[in-house]
């Protein structure tokens, strides 16, 4: 389930069947839709009883709609399973807020995910869960989409490859000082940027100044089916992020057979083997010195044999079947009424864990409203059928 699209809304099948729930509510912000607590809960409703649902797992700290389902679904009385997927901090008052909504969400909690070490206990310290409950499953990559070119390329012209958003947090101002430097270094090396976002304008500027239109192209947006063929066309991914959990473009360009160089940050040195990722501290000097030791690298570095290498380290099979454990131990988890939770919001504050309280008692009193305008044996439930489950029979009948 997730909120609309442009003019994507409504029920969709998407590739092997899976069914989604395009929900007609309008990103304002960063793709998030408008908070508000309440009214979201017929919808999550009417959506858990038709499908049959046993487990609601949100994703993401910043999204609204994640964090209002997984309110409803508990209040409903559902396990709930929470992933996070970026690191936050703890000083400024957007981090301050964002973490204080997770401890509201975390407090009552069945499993957590987290995609690296590094977030596991970002999560820990910034919501409060018990360690206990927070398993680590990192991403993956699909290395039958992400294959090296068949014919290796010639290193008499040097490509780094850059594919991001281009915002501040992805380090696109750092990248604004390491081009210019690494291109006057290195007379053979040519720079292929492809990404969107606000910092582009600085990028442009820079090419401007430097006079280096003809060593750095601009592709703009790549759309996801077409970064094969821009990440094969380089030597070097070069990622250069301020923040990251895990970044799985690095598993992408290391299935392909490019040589990293990254930013020390976050989840990213948990990703690749030493022999495969060249890290730096997040300065311009240290990025142009990791830049010139995967250059002298280069010659060393076979794509295929890194490919093969990929597919060993990182399956979405593994991540399925790790992330079944972690639904099997919600769904054993103790169930626990209203009355049993209200202390463990409690424990979030002195004025927030009352407000929490509050907030759950008001949304429980709704849910028994909607039972009462409309009870759950009165909705319809979705029988099983479509493409997702002919694919399941099919797969039984084998």
């Amino acid at each position: 389930m997730t909120h609309a699209y442009e003019n994507r809304s409504g029920v969709r099948y998407v590739t092997n069947g899976l069914k989604v729930y395009y929900v007609p509510w309008r990103p304002f912000l960063m793709q998030n839709t408008l908070p508000t607590l309440f009214l979201t809960f017929p919808v999550v409703r009417t959506i858990i009883i038709r499908e049959r649902i046993s487990v609601v797992h949100g994703h993401q700290a910043f999204s609204t709609l994640c964090h209002e389902a997984l309110m409803h679904a508990r209040t409903m009385g559902y396990k709930v399973v929470f992933t996070d997927h970026s690191l936050y901090g703890f000083a400024d008052a957007g981090s301050i807020h964002m973490n204080k909504v997770l401890q509201f969400t975390l407090a009552d909690i069945d499993q957590a995910i987290c995609v690296s070490h590094t977030s596991k206990e970002n999560t820990v310290l910034r919501s409060g869960i018990s360690p206990e409950k927070v398993f680590m499953v990192p991403n993956a990559v699909d290395t039958a989409m992400f294959t090296p070119s068949p014919e290796r390329l010639s290193c008499d012209e040097i490509v780094i490859v850059v594919i991001s958003r281009l915002v501040y947090r992805k380090g696109a101002d750092l990248l604004v000082e390491v081009i210019p430097e690494v291109c006057r270094l290195f007379p053979k090396v040519r720079f292929i940027i492809g990404g969107d976002g606000p910092k582009r304008v600085r990028l442009e500027e820079m090419r401007e100044k430097f006079s280096l239109q003809d060593r750095v192209e601009m592709l703009g947006a790549v759309p996801h089916a077409q970064v094969r063929s821009v990440l094969i066309s380089g030597h070097i991914f070069l990622n250069s992020s301020l923040t990251e959990a895990f970044c799985i473009a690095i598993l992408e360009a290391a299935s392909c057979g490019l040589l990293t160089v990254s930013t020390r940050v976050g989840g990213v040195p948990e990703v690749l083997p030493d022999d495969m990722i060249v890290l730096a501290e997040p300065a311009p000097e240290d990025m142009v010195r990791a830049v010139r030791k995967a250059i002298d690298m280069l010659p060393g570095i076979n794509p295929q044999v890194m490919h093969l290498q990929m597919k060993k380290l990182y399956s979405w099979d593994d991540v399925a079947k790790r992330t079944e454990i972690v639904y099997d131990r919600a769904v054993q988890s103790l169930t626990t009424n209203l009355l049993d939770r209200l202390p463990q919001y409690l424990t979030c504050g002195v004025w927030a864990g009352k407000l929490f309280c509050l907030v759950m008692i008001i949304n429980y009193l709704l849910w028994c409203l909607l039972e009462f305008l409309q009870p759950a044996e009165g909705i319809e439930e979705v029988p099983d059928i479509g493409p997702l489950q002919a694919r399941l029979d099919s797969r039984d009948d084998l």
